[in-house]
């Protein structure tokens, strides 16, 4: 194929006739450059590694995400290996290099990210890990949007409430559940069958804790050698130090959580002693101020004052399988500067576990997201 709006030479006759290694090299830097143009500004693919979002998603699923519904976000690490995203492969040393950074700027979109849109981001914990990496070179994560800019969410007994009203639960998402038997084990290929994780174990000297979809627990409870199954959820008022913002005195866990307020770009938040904790990561990382707290007095950037006006907007992110996945109720908000793009269709999928000739579960193949 003669690409003469690639190399211009190719159309003149006089012209020396190229070397075959020429023409190779030609054809293939082409090839990464038209590559990158459509991995940058319109559609990527990617693989699911975890099972945070079974069973809407399954480990092994290869998805294409698109750059466009969003609006493609330009570069903000110019000068990288192409098809490389932090880490070059087998080398284990950086694939880009930082003394070049671009601003954060988006394309014009097809539309905003809006709740119940499965999206890709950059993981936004990596914003002041000990291997610090620019915000586009940060890992890859997957998760259901639950709330966006301005809304107020809370969970009570893992149901989603935006604005007070109940948010619909995604209809394959998994949360975990007491069960007893009767002491006779329950066949594998059931368990595979339906979906149902056991390896949390034993939770008390009676009970297990299996994660299932809900559509699972009406025909386990079929089986005779099951006694009892209810779901296991986290009492409001008992405090896990684990999820965001990480202070006893608010009383949340993963499953009775809030209300918190998402912030939107300009909205000035009052800062005061039982919010601080809440905004103070996305004011002083995310946004990039200096903020001190001393005494009962805020200062951001030298200046005392108890309010802020935020920049950027945020969002709320939750996996599917509400136990099993590390979300927003553990590290907040996802600045709109961390949005990749948003997942279309599964165009293969592939299970290690199963046996050779079931490794492809072809009734996923090309599956869209919902």
């Amino acid at each position: 194929m003669s690409w003469k709006f690639w190399n211009k030479s190719a159309a003149d006759p006089k012209k020396k006739k190229k070397s075959a290694s020429r023409e190779w090299f030609d054809a293939i830097i082409f090839a990464v450059v038209a590559a990158t143009l459509i991995r940058g500004l319109f559609i990527e693919a990617f693989t699911i590694p975890t099972p945070s979002m079974e069973c809407s998603l399954l480990v092994g699923d290869f998805l294409f995400v698109s750059k466009v519904n969003y609006g493609a976000r330009t570069p903000m690490t110019p000068i990288s290996f192409p098809f490389a995203h932090h880490t070059m492969p087998l080398f284990d040393v950086k694939s880009y290099w930082d003394g070049i950074k671009l601003p954060y700027y988006r394309l014009p979109g097809l539309s905003h990210v809006k709740k119940g849109d499965v999206v890709v981001f950059n993981y936004p914990m990596d914003a002041d890990s000990p291997l610090y990496r620019p915000v586009d070179k940060r890992e890859n994560y997957i998760k259901r949007c639950q709330g966006t800019p301005g809304d107020t969410l809370k969970l009570i007994n893992t149901q989603v409430y935006i604005n007070g009203k109940p948010e619909a639960t995604p209809p394959n998402s998994q949360t975990s559940y007491l069960v007893r038997t009767n002491g006779q084990e329950l066949n594998p290929q059931v368990l595979y069958d339906l979906h149902i994780d056991p390896s949390h174990g034993q939770v008390n000297a009676t009970d297990l804790e299996w994660i299932m979809p809900h559509e699972s627990v009406p025909t386990l409870k079929g089986y005779s050698n099951i006694t009892y199954i209810a779901p296991y959820i986290q009492p409001a008022g008992q405090a896990d130090l684990q999820v965001f913002p990480h202070d006893p005195k608010l009383k949340w866990n993963v499953d009775n959580y809030g209300p918190v307020i998402i912030p939107k770009k300009g909205w000035t938040v009052t800062l005061d002693s039982t919010n601080f904790m809440i905004y103070e990561r996305a004011i002083k990382l995310y946004e990039n101020n200096k903020l001190e707290k001393r005494g009962n007095d805020i200062y951001i950037n030298g200046t005392k004052t108890n309010q802020y006006t935020f920049k950027m907007d945020y969002y709320w992110m939750m996996g599917d399988n509400r136990h099993n996945s590390l979300d927003s109720r553990f590290w907040g908000f996802v600045p709109e500067d961390h949005i990749v793009g948003k997942a279309l269709f599964v165009w293969m999928s592939w299970d290690e576990n199963a046996s050779f000739m079931h490794k492809i579960r072809w009734e996923r193949l090309f599956m869209g997201i919902k």
